[in-house]
């Protein structure tokens, strides 16, 4: 094997292991990155102050508000109630059916409406556990059903606030619709693919006899765990789908910015649950400062893993590689899908990755002949593919949060996050190679 690819292999793997131990990204994207600039025999400094804080400087300076605005939405809907309000509706409408793939839906909604993903986890975790209870199904199946909704069609399809239609919107020109016709037919296969999936998965665990209550599970839930009781005073679910529609108004009937588009949201949703928050303006202060923190958190995290994207894609071996896969006369649409999944793996992230493959070879699939409104929409759904391996922090969080190990409820978060995401992809590119 060519050695600068090589390099790049072990740094993958480095990095998916000293993740999966949970060292932070601040800590391992530096580490690793020196690791790259020593065996391709670049500089130390030079490769950190040329290559790799540029990279994550820009990815800040370009993303920052982005990250911005959505925190302090996500923070207004956690503190109000509105999310728990929302999630308690549509929970209500399955009376104790299709449980799983409801908490995906409830997940979906949210995130599509703007929702950060990290406050859902918070917000929807308590609401799943009480509903997988009433039912009697089995825990494992809890962070399939929450990750699925916050990463797949409610991050890729057509319309959608998400960072990862953001960044493509800003890299390429297009629009958030981009390729509308095909991404509406895929994300709908995408969704009721995941459906069927969680659905069917639980009736198996159940037939299997795999309950609520299962002592083959490493952490058994205590009292207190069991015990999680929600708010009483929630704004309406109407009232707090208002601001939500707002901002999908603005972001896609008038095309303005994402960033004046949610913010409206978080205006008018201050002003419509202002009553939501106890203790008038010094606790909403108290609201917005914790989503600054939050997006302050959650942008440095990912800029500083592009910051890695940054160095790698200046070696021999990422220029090999990319020969090496070019060499393989795949169709365009087939190379940006690999290409991006592959950078998003490395990363660990989706929005990471999305910003380390245009960076470095969009100009690559415009020669090829891809089409911009496609290399949008692949870009999008192939970011959520192999983002999803066991290392990604969010995962791991989400694991963590639900008091299960990867053993325990990993392989339905592949299935849905990795397996059907690869097929709506090629789904689309058969749509795309047919004119639609």
């Amino acid at each position: 094997m060519n050695f600068g690819i090589l390099v790049l292999l072990i740094a993958i793997i480095l990095f998916a292991l000293l993740a999966f131990k949970q060292l932070s990204a601040l800590i391992l994207a530096p580490v690793v990155t020196i690791f790259v600039l020593i065996c391709s025999g670049i500089p130390i400094m030079e490769g950190l102050q040329d290559m790799f804080m540029p990279a994550a400087a820009d990815y800040v300076s370009k993303y920052f508000l982005t990250f911005f605005v959505g925190a302090l939405f996500g923070a207004v809907y956690q503190f109000t109630g509105a999310a728990e309000s929302i999630a308690r509706f549509i929970g209500g409408l399955c009376h104790g059916k299709f449980v799983a793939p409801i908490i995906m839906c409830i997940t979906g909604i949210l995130t599509f409406g703007g929702v950060s993903g990290f406050v859902v986890f918070f917000v929807i975790y308590p609401i799943a556990l009480n509903l997988f209870k009433e039912s009697n199904l089995t825990r494992r199946l809890i962070p399939a059903a929450i990750s699925a909704g916050c990463w797949t069609w409610s991050m890729s399809a057509p319309g959608s606030p998400s960072i990862q239609n953001v960044i493509a919107i800003k890299s390429l020109g297009t629009l958030s619709t981009a390729a509308f016709v095909p991404s509406l037919i895929v994300s709908i296969i995408e969704f009721l693919l995941i459906f069927v999936w969680l659905e069917y998965r639980a009736r198996k665990f159940t037939k299997n006899g795999y309950y609520f209550d299962d002592a083959r599970l490493k952490t058994q839930l205590s009292a207190e765990d069991l015990n999680i009781q929600g708010r009483e005073d929630l704004p309406h679910w109407v009232i707090a789908f208002i601001p939500i529609i707002l901002i999908l108004v603005l972001f896609n009937g008038f095309h303005l910015d994402v960033v004046p588009s949610v913010f409206a949201g978080v205006a008018l949703a201050a002003i419509l649950m202002f009553k939501f928050v106890k203790g008038g303006i010094e606790q909403w202060v108290k609201v917005f400062n914790k989503g600054a923190a939050d997006s302050g958190v959650a942008i440095l995290n990912t800029a500083i893993v592009v910051g890695f994207g940054g160095v790698v894609k200046n070696t021999q071996g990422f220029a090999d590689l990319v020969t090496a896969l070019k060499g393989m006369s795949m169709p365009p649409l087939v190379f940006v899908m690999i290409t991006v999944a592959i950078c998003a793996g490395a990363c660990g992230s989706a929005s990471g990755g999305m910003g380390v493959a245009f960076n470095a070879l969009t100009d690559t699939y415009l020669a090829l002949g891809a089409k911009l409104p496609y290399i949008h929409r692949i870009a999008t759904i192939a970011a959520g593919t192999l983002d999803t391996l066991p290392h990604q922090g969010a995962q791991i969080t989400l694991l963590g949060i639900c008091k299960l190990t990867h053993k325990e409820a990993y392989f339905d978060i592949a299935i849905t996050q990795i397996i059907i995401p690869f097929i709506t992809c090629g789904l689309f590119i058969v749509l795309a190679q047919m004119g639609l």
